[in-house]
C-alpha cells in the first residue's frame, strides 16, 4: 500500500522529475553555474518519507517548516498534518517560491493544512507563539543556529527537530557541525545523525 494517497503520490513525482531533469541538467560537462534560487534543492524522497514518518508517529499536530523552498517537503509535513489533524507554519523568504508551493498543496488536496509566512524567518520565528511538536529546518547553512536559538525554547517536551544538509554539499559541513555541537550542548535534547538524503540530524525534547 502506497505511504500517501495517488493524489499527493503525483505530486511528489512532478517534483521528482523536476529535481531528476535539474540534476542532469547541472552535473553535465559544461554547464553553466545555476542560480540556486531556481533550482527545487528538495530533501528528496527517502528524507521526506523520514520525515512523514517521523511526525505521523509521533502524532505531530503543530508543525513548523523553515524553509518552504518549491514545496516538496511541505507536501510531505502536509499529508502527515492531514494524518494527525494539524497543521503546517512554513516560513520562506521569496513569494514566488511559496506562490509555487501552494499550487502544488492545492493540486494534492492539502491546501488547508499549511500556513505560509512570507519573509525573513528569524524575524517571523520571533513572533511566532509556540509550542511546536515537530520542525523541519532546511534554510541557508548560515541561519541554522539562530534558527536553533529562536526554536528551541518554543519546542514542546518530545517535539522533534530535523535539520537537513548534515552531509550534502560538503562545503557546508563545518555550519552543519556546529550546529550539531550547538544542540548537544543545549541539555535537554537527544540527538542523532542519519546517512538519509543529504544527511538529517534527528533531534528531540526530553
Amino acid at each position: 500500500m502506497p505511504l500517501v494517497d495517488p493524489v499527493i503520490e503525483r505530486v511528489l513525482a512532478e517534483f521528482e522529475r523536476r529535481a531528476e531533469e535539474e540534476h542532469r541538467r547541472t552535473t553535465a560537462p559544461g554547464s553553466p553555474d545555476a542560480n540556486l534560487d531556481d533550482l527545487l534543492l528538495s530533501v528528496g524522497r527517502d528524507a521526506g518519507t523520514l520525515l512523514y514518518l517521523l511526525a505521523t508517529g509521533a502524532q505531530s499536530r503543530r508543525i513548523l517548516e523553515l524553509g518552504t523552498s518549491y514545496g516538496y517537503s511541505t507536501v510531505w509535513l502536509g499529508a502527515a498534518a492531514r494524518a494527525t489533524g494539524g497543521k503546517v507554519l512554513s516560513l520562506e523568504l521569496k513569494d514566488f517560491k511559496i506562490e509555487h508551493a501552494r499550487q502544488a498543496l492545492t493540486r494534492a488536496g492539502l491546501s488547508t493544512r499549511v500556513e505560509f509566512h512570507a519573509g525573513d524567518c528569524l524575524e517571523t520565528l520571533k513572533a511566532l507563539p509556540g509550542p511546536f511538536d515537530f520542525v523541519l529546518l532546511d534554510v541557508w547553512k548560515d541561519l541554522y543556529l539562530p534558527c536553533f536559538e529562536l526554536v528551541h525554547p518554543k519546542l514542546a517536551p518530545g517535539g522533534i527537530i530535523c535539520a537537513d544538509n548534515m552531509l550534502i554539499p560538503e562545503k557546508v559541513r563545518p555550519q552543519a557541525e556546529a550546529y550539531r555541537a550547538r544542540v548537544r550542548e543545549a541539555g535537554d535534547m537527544d540527538s542523532v545523525l542519519v546517512d538519509v538524503g543529504n544527511g538529517i540530524e534527528i533531534s528531540r525534547r526530553r
